[in-house]
C-alpha cells in the first residue's frame, strides 16, 4: 500500500554548470546541465512540497541570472502538468535556504513551511557578517530570509531542531549540520509507514547533487563504492559523506532510493516527460490509486 505520490518537477536549468561544484575535485571535468526542481508529495489528505525553486524577480533575478538560469517557469504553470495548484500545497519542508529552494515561499499561501532552526538563524547571523565575508552568502538572497521571518512572525514557519518523525504520516526529517549548509536537511518518506521497507525514499536536498556523489567518479581501484561529496558546502565535506552515509542506511543501501533533485539523469531511471514548456517531470512512485502524470 502506497500512500504518497512523489514527482520531481523541473522549474529552470543551468545548461552549463561546472562539474566541480557537483562534484568534490572535479576541477577538469568540463560542465553538466543542472536542472533546477522542486519536489511535489501528494497524499490522501496532503499535498506537500520538498523546497520551492526561486521567483524570478528583484535579488532573485540577479542571482538567476549570475548562474545562468534559463527557461524559469513560475509554480502555478509547472504544477499544472500535475493537475495541482499552489494554492493546493498545505506542508512545505525547506531543505536548505539557497535562493533556488527557498526563494518562493509568497507563491505558496496556504502551506506551512518547515526548516532546521540552524539553517534559518545562521544566515541571520552571516547576513550581518563585514562584506569582506561575503563569500558565505554567495548563493542566498537575504530578501528569502527576511521572508523566512514573515513567515514566522505569521505562525507560518516552525523551526525544528534536529531529527523530526512524522511531520506528515510516514515523513521525517533529518538534520546534515555544517554540510552543504549550516542547517539543510533531507526528507524521508516512509511510503508505507515502515522503516526501510521497499518503498522508501530518500528526497536529498542538495546533499546529493549527482549519481556519482553515492558511486563515486568510477576512479577507484576495487568494485566499492566511494562517496565523493558534493563541492560546494558552507560547512565540510566530511559531514556530507556522514550524511551521505545516514541516508544510505535507511533505504537499505539501495542508492535507487535516493533522489538528487538537480540530477539530469532521473530521466534516465523513472518514467518521465518533457512538458510544452520545455521542462521535465519525473515519477518516482504513484500512491493507491492515483493516474501517471508522465505516460498515456
Amino acid at each position: 500500500m502506497a500512500d504518497y505520490s512523489i514527482w520531481v518537477c523541473e522549474y529552470s536549468y543551468v545548461p552549463n554548470y561546472h562539474k566541480s561544484g557537483v562534484l568534490y575535485g572535479a576541477h577538469n571535468q568540463g560542465y553538466v546541465k543542472l536542472p533546477y526542481c522542486y519536489v511535489v508529495i501528494k497524499g490522501k489528505d496532503h499535498v506537500a512540497m520538498v523546497d520551492v525553486g526561486y521567483n524570478d524577480k528583484d535579488y532573485g533575478k540577479t542571482l538567476g541570472d549570475r548562474f545562468g538560469v534559463e527557461n524559469w517557469r513560475n509554480p502555478k504553470t509547472v504544477m499544472a502538468e500535475l493537475g495541482l495548484s499552489p494554492e493546493d500545497v498545505d506542508t512545505c519542508f525547506i531543505t536548505h535556504a539557497h535562493f533556488d529552494h527557498f526563494g518562493n515561499v509568497e507563491d505558496f499561501p496556504n502551506a506551512k513551511f518547515y526548516i532546521q532552526e540552524r539553517e534559518i538563524s545562521k544566515w541571520v547571523w552571516a547576513m550581518s557578517l563585514p562584506d569582506r565575508m561575503r563569500w558565505m552568502m554567495v548563493a542566498v538572497d537575504p530578501g528569502d530570509i527576511v521572508r523566512g521571518v514573515d513567515l514566522a512572525r505569521d505562525r507560518r514557519l516552525e523551526t525544528v531542531n534536529g531529527a523530526l518523525t512524522d511531520v506528515l504520516p510516514g515523513i521525517d526529517l533529518h538534520p546534515a549540520e555544517d554540510s552543504h549548509t549550516w542547517g539543510s536537511m533531507w526528507v524521508t518518506v516512509r511510503n508505507d509507514g515502515k522503516p526501510q521497507s521497499e518503498d522508501t525514499w530518500v528526497l536529498a536536498g542538495d546533499l546529493i547533487y549527482v549519481f556519482e556523489n553515492i558511486k563515486g567518479p568510477g576512479a577507484a581501484v576495487d568494485a566499492d563504492e566511494i562517496y565523493t561529496p558534493v563541492g560546494l558546502a558552507t560547512g565540510s565535506q566530511a559531514n556530507l559523506v556522514l550524511a551521505t552515509e545516514e541516508m544510505m542506511k535507511q533505504v537499505g543501501y539501495d542508492s535507487h532510493r535516493i533522489i538528487p533533485v538537480h540530477e539530469e539523469r532521473l530521466r534516465d531511471t523513472f518514467p518521465s516527460r518533457i512538458s510544452k514548456e520545455g521542462l521535465r517531470i519525473t515519477e518516482i512512485c504513484l500512491a493507491d490509486g492515483e493516474t501517471s502524470k508522465v505516460t498515456a
